[in-house]
């Protein structure tokens, strides 16, 4: 435009420019009270949702409140043509940064409502903010007139000499990417590797597995290693279980009669106890004759694994107690330990019997002389 600049323009582009800037306020107000409404719903989607558009709608409304006012001022072609390309990449920059974080947060929602519990797998959350971030970039070059032919073939021939230099992050990379979609490990589930290590996946990340043991300490697992590893997943594939308890009987006891008080224990402590299966049956199984006692084991179901300690406990000391009102002996471990002296050395077998009689057989030849 050739024209001079006027007062007229200018209170234009300033009626532009704060409408914007109102619009956006107001709309950032709009969308705090519905993040306010889908923060009581069950589902996390909605709010990622809201949480990202308060960041993208407001400052869309700034941009077109900025293009608006830009429009009426009579700029150069040359600076028109700079105003619209930042707009653009910042349109670009913000929608790429609201894409990324709506996605990645479905993705971590996603992740979160399969396995049930609060925990997290970062390594598709980072997997999905890093390809949204990446195409942004490329868009945003594209915008600004920057071929990306080249760059994507430098990225080709460099991706190969990095992959070679970072062999180990890449195997757990792909390991944590196996085991996720194996579905073999979710985070929550309780596992005990064959090297000792157990507790409950707290993350599996780009690198490693976390695991937290009930001694709430965290113990942190390389993918590959815990992919290489035998493992025993008590979660999977169903979250409740059965606990086997070891209990011995004397065998003055009348075994219908200790069956019988075992089971009522047992059905007292299933519906009492926070944590036990009402509906699991009940079994008591005899199996050994023992050297002071016939030992039996009494089967117990637990919601999760954690509950085993809690339902042993109670069911121990219950279980006890009602023996000592029926008369039940519980015998302990009993050994008959025999007590020899020490055997006299070979050597010395009949040597005293010859030193006391040499003295008499040599004065015998000497009387004799």
């Amino acid at each position: 435009m050739n024209r001079a600049l006027t007062l007229d323009d200018l209170v234009v582009a300033g009626i532009a420019l704060a409408a914007g800037l109102l619009a956006g306020f107001l709309l950032r107000l709009l969308l705090r009270w519905l993040g306010k409404h889908a923060g009581r719903t069950r589902w996390r989607g909605d709010d990622v949702v809201v949480d990202a558009l308060r960041t993208i709608v407001p400052w869309t409304a700034v941009a077109g409140g900025v293009a608006a006012a830009a429009a009426v001022l009579p700029l150069t072609g040359r600076v028109g043509h700079h105003v619209d390309q930042a707009l653009t990449v910042l349109l670009i920059a913000v929608a790429t940064a609201t894409a990324a974080r709506v996605i990645s947060g479905l993705v971590q929602a996603v992740t979160q409502s399969r396995s049930g519990v609060a925990g997290s797998a970062t390594i598709f959350v980072n997997i999905t903010r890093v390809v949204v971030l990446a195409i942004g970039f490329l868009v945003m070059l594209q915008t600004l007139g920057v071929s990306i032919a080249p760059l994507l073939t430098a990225l080709g021939v460099g991706g190969l000499a990095v992959a070679l230099a970072l062999q180990d992050t890449l195997a757990n990379l792909f390991a944590g990417i196996h085991i996720l979609a194996s579905k073999t490990v979710q985070p929550g589930d309780y596992i005990k590797l064959s090297s000792g290590e157990e507790g409950y996946v707290v993350d599996i990340n780009w690198r490693q597995t976390t695991v937290r043991q009930l001694s709430n300490n965290l113990v942190v697992i390389p993918n590959g290693q815990l992919a290489k590893a035998n493992m025993t997943n008590f979660t999977r594939p169903e979250l409740d279980l059965t606990v086997l308890v070891q209990v011995g009987v004397g065998y003055e006891s009348d075994l219908e009669h200790v069956e019988r008080v075992t089971l009522e224990v047992v059905a007292e402590v299933m519906t009492g106890i926070t944590g036990a299966l009402p509906e699991h049956e009940p079994a008591v199984r005899f199996h050994t004759f023992g050297d002071s006692r016939i030992g039996f084991t009494v089967i117990l179901g637990v919601a999760e694994f954690s509950d085993q300690y809690r339902i042993k406990h109670e069911f121990i000391k219950r279980l006890h107690a009602r023996y000592q009102r029926e008369g039940i002996r519980i015998p302990a471990p009993t050994r008959t330990v025999a007590l020899q002296g020490p055997a006299p050395e070979p050597g010395l077998v009949g040597l005293p019997q010859q030193r006391a009689g040499r003295p008499a057989a040599e004065g015998t030849t000497g009387r004799g002389h």
